[in-house]
């Protein structure tokens, strides 16, 4: 077995490599084995990675008992929770860029035969996709697993997490909640290490994770404080040796058929609209490229069969109970839904449905002829205010709001629409449009919890719809519409509507329309003049100059 790592610790030319490598403590005997990346997010500021010095040591643990020599390298991370609603939710989603652009470096500037990756939180997951796709080098990834749910004083009710704080803040705000319950959630709703404990973004993502084949089975759902969590990353280190012998990279796994299976799992189980976005970005990586209209006949032909926090009561912990991912998986297998050409980690798909160890619960797990509904959890909307697609969370609409027709209240930013809302500015009937949030006119996309949970607290979510070209988070529910394309930065047309025009959002229908006449749209265009950007330097200036729109991912080659 030729290694890639032979460059830089075989032959005479390379003593001095070998040198270095000693100075870090490296034997001789060592040097006989192949190298593999340890690519760990751990820091001291997202909860979801404080533990990845434990899931670090077992992934090198597990390295070593494979006759692997493990090297453990650290990249970035941002807490979307922490950037919510301020300055610094520009940099998330740019962070995906730089942890992207971080792997790439680490592994291609110091030769590794292969890497196991450690994210957990949001852009992470992808940030370390598109990086590990670029350099297509062996590759397992193992999360840190979510953080338990909340529970309610007693232990009666529904259990809390991030997204009770956030809905709380706006009910204290219209009288519906006191500071003294709104206190007892701070304390309690986020009560462990690991990524937030509904199916938000990064615990979408991480059971994606599972569905591409680059994963091992628990990864998206065995809780961060488990033991078994241990376990599962001492198997992904040995896992990445097996896959350096046989010489298996990362886009012989996530291939087209890869790519098809997780966006099946996506709308079957109902994760966040940003999965739509990073599947997208990944897709291209992999040189495996989808459209907002294969998004759109993913979710026709796909039901949906998990229904957890937001769109439903249940925490993904219950998902795990009932057998995780795989067990998703087995059902739409069963409508052959998957493609089974697909290459995994653990061998073929058929392989892989084997660790599928019992049957859907029929209850947090529907099973494939008794679904929530027929179609999957996301849906796209197209039309004259989004010709390039637009993306809602169907799943967590009440069923009153899925048409809906109203006058538009215009903002030009998130801050302005919050200020609106939480006065008391935003009225029944009303459809809320914030643009220049995009990609581009952000710059950074940013996540909108704050509007939609504002709404949800003001007791507005079953009579308001909220449009923009920004995105929202994995914990939003109500009718609100994002990812709209093309973008106001950028001409598009939500930068066209003016307070007061009528909006249908036909959520059922895939509709987002201005009901304004062609020649008024254009006499608009005409005199357009979009505004200058928001930041001229820095590494969000740069992002804006570079990235694509966001029904192409947000992405930047």
């Amino acid at each position: 077995m030729q290694l890639k790592s032979d460059q830089i610790k075989s032959g005479v030319a390379r003593a001095p490599h070998r040198s270095l490598l000693k100075a870090d403590g490296v034997t001789g005997e060592e040097m006989k084995r192949p190298f593999i990346a340890v690519f760990n997010s751990r820091n001291d500021i997202i909860p979801g990675h404080t533990n990845l010095d434990k899931i670090a040591e077992a992934v090198k643990a597990g390295i070593y008992m494979a006759g692997g020599v493990p090297f453990e390298i650290s990249t970035i991370g941002v807490c979307d929770g922490i950037a919510m609603n301020h300055e610094g939710m520009h940099y998330s989603l740019v962070s995906r860029e730089t942890i992207a652009d971080s792997l790439e470096i680490a592994m291609q500037g110091h030769a590794f035969d292969g890497v196991v990756c450690i994210p957990n939180c949001d852009k992470v997951v992808p940030g370390m996709l598109i990086g590990a796709l670029r350099v297509n080098a062996p590759t397992v990834f193992v999360s840190g697993g979510p953080m338990l749910a909340g529970k309610q004083k007693g232990g009666c009710g529904p259990t809390t997490d991030l997204n009770t704080l956030f809905d709380g803040a706006a009910s204290v705000m219209n009288g519906t909640m006191t500071e003294e319950e709104l206190a007892y959630y701070e304390d309690t709703a986020c009560p462990t290490c690991g990524s937030c404990s509904g199916l938000f973004t990064a615990n979408s993502m991480n059971c994606l994770c599972e569905a591409l084949g680059i994963a091992l089975p628990g990864n998206g759902t065995i809780p961060a404080v488990y033991a078994e969590r241990i376990r599962l990353a001492k198997h992904a280190g040995m896992k990445i040796m097996e896959l350096v012998q046989k010489d298996i990279k990362i886009r012989d796994i996530i291939s087209q058929a890869a790519i098809h299976n997780a966006m099946e799992c996506d709308m079957a189980f109902g994760g966040s609209t940003n999965t739509v976005l990073h599947l997208t970005a990944i897709a291209r990586a992999a040189g495996h490229p989808i459209t907002m209209e294969d998004w759109d006949a993913a979710s026709a032909r796909t039901p949906h069969l998990v229904k957890l926090q937001p769109s439903g009561p249940r925490p993904l912990s219950d998902l795990y109970e009932v057998g995780g991912v795989p067990v998703v998986m087995h059902e739409l297998a069963e409508l052959g839904l998957l493609d089974m050409t697909a290459r995994t980690c653990m061998g073929s798909m058929e392989e892989y449905l084997k660790q599928c160890t019992q049957p859907a619960d029929g209850e947090v797990c529907r099973t494939h002829d008794d679904p929530y509904s027929a179609q999957g959890a996301l849906k796209v909307l197209h039309g004259n205010i989004a010709p390039n697609g637009a993306i809602v969370k169907k799943s967590a609409v009440d069923p009153a709001m899925l048409t809906h027709t109203g006058p538009a209240r215009t903002f030009d930013s998130e801050e302005e629409a919050c200020a609106a809302i939480n006065a008391g500015s935003i009225h029944p009937g009303d459809v809320i449009v914030i643009r220049y949030e995009g990609p581009k006119g952000g710059p950074g996309m940013r996540e909108m919890l704050t509007p939609t949970s504002s709404i949800v607290g003001m007791g507005l979510s079953s009579s308001v719809a909220l449009i923009t070209d920004g995105r929202f988070s994995g914990a939003t529910k109500g009718p609100a519409v994002g990812h709209v394309s093309p973008e106001a930065a950028a001409g598009g047309p939500i930068a066209l509507i003016r307070e007061g025009d009528s909006i249908t959002v036909d959520i059922e229908g895939g509709a987002l329309q201005l009901n304004i006449s062609d020649e008024e749209i254009e006499r608009r265009r005409a005199a357009f003049q979009a505004p200058a950007p928001k930041h001229d330097h820095g590494v969000l200036a740069k992002y804006a100059r570079m990235v694509s729109s966001a029904d192409e991912g947000a992405y930047v080659s």
